[in-house]
């Protein structure tokens, strides 16, 4: 069962933490409330189970006992209506949450805070940048949002503006975090946002986000580059041809330049989001390269130059039917500036039979994300039946049957 001691005191202090009575910028006074339907969403519904609302019912007496909140009645029944906050007692509910539940209370966050701006503040111009953010807010009796997150911000913005060596990305955030996935999966995002932001340069059309990282001396790891098909590579003078190898080749991204001209001989050419799927794919019409998610620099060049050599093929997308499948065809289209249609991407395989027992539930994140896509043409009709659905789909159930 759901405590929901801890959970209606936790939602009550941070609605008022939130609020403009605790930065006193408040015009009306409005008491800090909470209807019992949050904590239990069945509360009010005459098949709710009764235990949970008995329980629900308990809480709210023990703490109105305990001087933290108070309530009102429907009507003349007994089932609650409002539960408000005593908000003279925050620090005390505060107190009593962290000693018990382990809350950090807002004098907590503040010291963490403060301590921030103690070992961050004026070491390097963007997290100097940062660290002002965190005393405005300070400032106005606020504690940041993400303020943990930001602590791994500034780690990362010093030790990037300091750096002179030559690094991979990698390299840079074992050095950094001491792990070596740590600022690809979790701050690089922010990190180049930042460093753009100091620098006043925003991300161009087709420009990648850690592309600034190069201005620091700091790259990705050399990457291989899977293709394969009927294609023919044209290397000081000579040529290579693909298709005597069925599965392709590999070869890293700085050979690139040594490549004079790509010839695709079959009509289509398609990129293909999975390794799985990468690896089914085949045909005397297609040629398919592996993209693995979202395009990096190196991808994004080289399509570019194919689709310089070929302007007159069909250029297709092959991904997941979910939400990040989607994010990243958009990608791949903006950043190479290539009118990638999406293959084996549409109502068709969701409402293919063979299907059916793979389809997965949409989660909360999968709908925001669908519910923005939702609005772009391109992806309004695929996205409607899935969010009417709730359902999306892998590519490699559709690229066994397909392939």
């Amino acid at each position: 069962m759901v405590n929901y001691e801890e959970k209606m005191l936790t939602v009550l202090a941070e609605k008022y933490r939130k609020s403009k009575k605790d930065s006193g910028t408040n015009v009306i006074v409005r008491r800090t409330k909470l209807t019992p339907s949050k904590l239990y969403k069945d509360y009010n519904r005459n098949d709710g189970d009764i235990l949970q609302i008995e329980a629900v019912n308990q809480v709210i007496l023990r703490c109105s006992e305990k001087g933290f909140v108070t309530y009102e009645t429907e009507g003349f029944s007994n089932e609650i209506e409002n539960i408000y906050l005593v908000d003279e007692k925050i620090e005390e509910i505060e107190s009593y949450l962290a000693k018990k539940y382990g809350y950090e209370p807002k004098s907590v966050k503040r010291k963490h805070v403060e301590n921030l701006l103690s070992l961050y503040g004026g070491r390097t111009p963007a997290a100097e940048r940062e660290c002002g953010k965190l005393r405005r807010a300070l400032e106005k009796n606020k504690i940041p949002s993400k303020y943990h997150q930001t602590e791994d911000l500034l780690k990362a913005l010093v030790f990037i503006e300091n750096n002179e060596k030559e690094l991979y990305l990698r390299e840079a955030s074992l050095l950094i975090y001491g792990d070596s996935k740590y600022l690809e999966e979790h701050t690089l995002t922010a990190v180049c946002n930042a460093l753009r932001d100091h620098l006043d340069r925003p991300c161009g059309e087709t420009e990648l986000e850690d592309e600034i990282l190069s201005e620091y001396h700091i790259a990705r790891e050399k990457q291989k580059l899977c293709l394969k098909g009927d294609i023919i590579l044209h290397i000081h003078g000579k040529e290579l041809d693909l298709g005597r190898l069925s599965n392709g080749i590999e070869f890293f991204a700085d050979e690139i330049d040594k490549i004079g001209q790509i010839q695709v001989r079959t009509p289509f050419f398609t990129t293909v989001e999975n390794y799985t799927s990468w690896l089914r794919c085949c045909g005397q019409e297609e040629s398919f390269f592996y993209l693995g998610g979202y395009a990096t620099r190196s991808q994004r060049d080289f399509l570019k130059k194919i689709y310089y050599d070929n302007p007159s093929l069909t250029y297709r997308h092959f991904g997941d039917i979910d939400a990040g499948g989607l994010y990243i065809h958009e990608h791949l289209c903006r950043v190479t500036g290539i009118p990638f249609q999406m293959h084996l991407m549409s109502r068709a395989e969701l409402e293919d039979v063979r299907f059916q027992s793979c389809l997965c539930s949409l989660s909360d994140n999968d709908r925001l994300r669908l519910e923005s896509l939702e609005k772009q043409e391109v992806y309004r009709d695929l996205t409607e039946y899935m969010l009417e659905r709730g359902v999306k789909l892998e590519q490699e159930i559709v690229s066994y049957y397909e392939y």
